[in-house]
Formats: C-alpha cells, sequence, structure tokens
C-alpha cells in the first residue's frame, strides 16, 4: 500500500506578503481554488493509496486538521514535529510511524507546497516508481528539465533501468547558468524535486547506515510520543537530541540503492512569485491575474489582489501583490530578493511577517477590522461545533452582534442562545465564551472597548485545544 507522507513545515518567505510565518504558503490558494496542501492530497485520491500522514508544526496543526477535514480526508496521523529539522528527521518520524502500522508500507513522500499541472503524468510516474520502491530501491522524482534553470539543485542520471527509468548516479548544487545550460543539453541531468518514494523499512535501514544519530532520535522520540486528539506529539526531548540534515544529504547521496524517475508533469516549486507566473495562465499580453485587477497597457506581470481594487497602466515585467496590510511591487526577475524585505521585517519586529490581519485560530478566525485608541471592531468566524476558550479580559469590554448563523454564549452562569440580528455585552472581567453549535459557519461582528486591547489579554479558564494562558 503507497502511504502518502505530506511535508508541511515550510515558511515559503520569498512569498510574502501572502505567505507568512502564521499562515505559509502551503495553507493558500496561490495556483487554483484549493490551496497547495488541498492539491497535493487531492493528488493522491487516484493512487490506490492509504491516509496520508501529514508533518507539520505545533503552529499550524489546526490548519492542518480543518483543510483535511474541508476535503473529508481523514488523516493516517498528523505529526507534530517539536522543532523543525529538516526533512530527514521529518520523514524518519513518519517512516516509524507507518512501518509500526505496516511493515510493508511504500511512502510517496511530497513537499506539500509544488504545483502540478499534469496529474496523470505525476501519477503515471509514481506507479512506474512503485515496483523499484517494493524491491528495496530509494526513488527519486526527477523533474525534466525546460530551461538552464540555476535556482534549483540537479540529480545526474546513470544507467536505464527502464522507460524514463535510471540508476541515481549522483546529485548537484544549483549550478551557475553556463554549467546550467550544457545539462540541458547533455540530456542527462534532472532537477531535484524534493519528491520520493521508497518502503519504510528501506529508508530507515540506509539512515541507520548512513546517519544513525538521526534515527536513535528519532526511534527515542516516537517511542515516548503521546496522542493529543488526532495528533502524533513526538517526545520533544528526546527530538532535541536530533541533527538538522535534509533527505538528500543524510541518506540520498550516499546510498548506493538509488534510482531516478524522469517526471515530466508540469511541475514547480512555486519558490517565488515569478513561478507562479510561470505556472499560470496568461492574458494576450502576457499577463497573470488574481483578484479584483484593472489594466492598462501593461505587459508579462502578475498581478494579485486581495481585499480591493488593484489597478496599473503602463508597466511591464512587475510582480504586484496585494493583501489587507501590505502591498509588494517587485522587477518580475528580483522576487528572489522578497527574502530580504522579510528580513528587513523581521528585524523591525513588525507583526507583518507573521500575521496577516485575518487570523486562524484552531475555532475558526478573526480579522480585525477597525483599530484605535480605546476601542478596536473584528469580524468573528466560528466554525461549525466549535468553541473559543472559557475566558475573561482584565481591561476590555465586548460587545458582540450576530450576523449569520447562531451563537451560544455564556456569560458567568447564564447560557443563552443568539440568532442573527440580536447581540450581547460581555462585562469587563466576566466569565464567557462564545461557541456555535449549528451546521454553518458563525459570522459575528466583536467591537472591544477598554484600556488595553492586545491579545495577550486573556485568561483562560476551560479550553477544548490545549492551550494555557
Amino acid at each position: 500500500m503507497i502511504v502518502p507522507i505530506l511535508l508541511s513545515g515550510g515558511v515559503g518567505s520569498r512569498l510574502w506578503p501572502v505567505s507568512r510565518e502564521a499562515h505559509p504558503k502551503q495553507f493558500q490558494p496561490l495556483a487554483g481554488e484549493l490551496s497547495m496542501l488541498q492539491e497535493t492530497l487531492e493528488r493522491t485520491r487516484g493512487l490506490n493509496a492509504s491516509s496520508p500522514i501529514v508533518v507539520c508544526n505545533e503552529e499550524h496543526r489546526f490548519m492542518v486538521a480543518e483543510q483535511l477535514r474541508q476535503q473529508c480526508i481523514d488523516p493516517g496521523a498528523l505529526i507534530l514535529e517539536p522543532e523543525g529539522r529538516n526533512t530527514a528527521p521529518a520523514v524518519a518520524l513518519a517512516a516509524l510511524h507507518a512501518a509500526q502500522d505496516d511493515p510493508g508500507a511504500v511512502l510517496l513522500v511530497l513537499p506539500a507546497d509544488h504545483v502540478i499541472t499534469r496529474v496523470e503524468a505525476f501519477s503515471e510516474a509514481v506507479q512506474s516508481a512503485l515496483p523499484l520502491a517494493r524491491s528495496g530501491r530509494l526513488v527519486t522524482f526527477g523533474v525534466v528539465p525546460t530551461s538552464p534553470e540555476t535556482g534549483y539543485g540537479y540529480i545526474k542520471c546513470g544507467a536505464t533501468l527502464g522507460d524514463r527509468l535510471h540508476e541515481l548516479e549522483r546529485f548537484v548544487e544549483k549550478p551557475d547558468g553556463q554549467t546550467a545550460a550544457a545539462y540541458l543539453a547533455s540530456g542527462d541531468y534532472v532537477w531535484n524535486s524534493g519528491m520520493f518514494m521508497f518502503a519504510a523499512t528501506s529508508f530507515l535501514e540506509e539512515l541507520e547506515q548512513f546517519a544513525p544519530p538521526i534515527l536513535a532520535a528519532c526511534r527515542a522520540a516516537m517511542v515516548g510520543a503521546k496522542t493529543d486528539l488526532d495528533f502524533v506529539r513526538p517526545d520533544a526531548g528526546a527530538f532535541s537530541a536530533c541533527p538538522s540534515d535534509s533527505i538528500d544529504y543524510a541518506v540520498m547521496e550516499h546510498t548506493r540503492r538509488g534510482a531516478v524517475v524522469a517526471l515530466d508533469c508540469g511541475w514547480s516549486d512555486v519558490g517565488a512569485w515569478s513561478a507562479l507566473w510561470e505556472v499560470a495562465e496568461h492574458d494576450a499580453a502576457g499577463n497573470v491575474l488574481r483578484g479584483d485587477v484593472l489594466l492598462d497597457n501593461c505587459s508579462d506581470s502578475y498581478f494579485y489582489a486581495d481585499s480591493r481594487l488593484v489597478a496599473a497602466t503602463g508597466v511591464e515585467n512587475l510582480v504586484v501583490v496585494e493583501t489587507a496590510d501590505a502591498v509588494l511591487v517587485a522587477a518580475r526577475d528580483s522576487v528572489q530578493d522578497v527574502k530580504r524585505i522579510v528580513q528587513a521585517l523581521k528585524s523591525s519586529e513588525r507583526p507583518e511577517v507573521s500575521l496577516h490581519q485575518k487570523v486562524y485560530r484552531p475555532w475558526g478566525s478573526y480579522e480585525s477590522l477597525v483599530t484605535a485608541e480605546r476601542f478596536q471592531v473584528k469580524r468573528i468566524i466560528v466554525n461549525p461545533g466549535a468553541a473559543l476558550s472559557l475566558q475573561m479580559h482584565h481591561h476590555r469590554a465586548e460587545h458582540w452582534i450576530v450576523v449569520h448563523g447562531t451563537a451560544e454564549v455564556t456569560c458567568d452562569d447564564r447560557v443563552f442562545m443568539l440568532g442573527e440580528d440580536e447581540s450581547t455585552y460581555i462585562p469587563l472581567g466576566h466569565r464567557h465564551r462564545l461557541a456555535n453549535p449549528g451546521k454553518i459557519p458563525l459570522e459575528l461582528i466583536e467591537v472591544q472597548s477598554g484600556t488595553y486591547l492586545g491579545e495577550d489579554d486573556i485568561v483562560r479558564f476551560d479550553d477544548h485545544y490545549g492551550r494555557k494562558s
């Protein structure tokens, strides 16, 4: 049985301001109607695969769970890395979990933030790789290059094993332009996609041979793992001893059991805004438009409007990205440098580096609409069946107005229902909770007033999601 392993630990800083630390690119619908994580999940449906295992971090756990729920997908496990240690430990945790349930499990390792436009070709490549993986090979999917790209690592293919199947001869680092052109002309090299297929036991055997400290730490972490709701929490103390390394460096560059499947499927790792321009549909002038965009005499540019009209005239080769609280304007050939903007925001301790104006929580989301001295207005969405913590505030009172759905309100000893167009007042210092007992999202407007309106003015008495004050 194929077990999809989705790696969802990246931040995607080059896709700021849409991708941010608290809500990175894999959870965003950047290339279609679904998020990139959901698109990756959908690609596994036609593979006769088992339930996926998703490896993510603590902060993103509820976003992952919610996006799987939206797709009606029950995960095999949601494994929470105690801290980021690169791809080799992440896959080791998943392999140990999968092998425990099924010693013959074949893992299909997929980053959760890639785009594939020809899914049928991807599925065919997976089926081609399956016999190799079952025979003990460690298979990597190498993308047939279409240009002398300097932003990707390359793999040199060795002896032919079958149609589009090769021995893995060696990995090479990102080349300069002249070297990349030579690789392309030779026909012997493919781009390193970061996607793999191998039996869980085969990977663990090679990891034990070439990176035993990683395997030892991951084994200890999984022995001490605890289950919380749908989440598997490896022991943090044991995992802290794990070295940080990629699958490539830890295993694939050393193994003699490597193989390559040449993959031609419209792949992109979406490492920058220019990559989204390349994979999207263009208008007659070479522009890509997302959202409410009005153009006059513009060409070869990417425009993304999230919350308002974006209008442009007489520009070319630009990337313009608008969100509710930030706008990025960059030359299309300079978008790799967006990481310097992100670093400057970090150095200045600006909240825009991490948080959007719309902030996601385990129970739903809230969005700041107006913020001024002594008052703030928010739009709150509570998912069906979800509830906020039982809490109180020292410095603010709150007014709630229901605009859609039904709210169950707890205020001290009172529990009552509010329907659409009804409201209530939560005085300062009173214990309260908001819940959605219905089957549709609850939407309300919250008006906060007081001397301090920060999110840290919360004392939690009870919480369904294990959060503490």
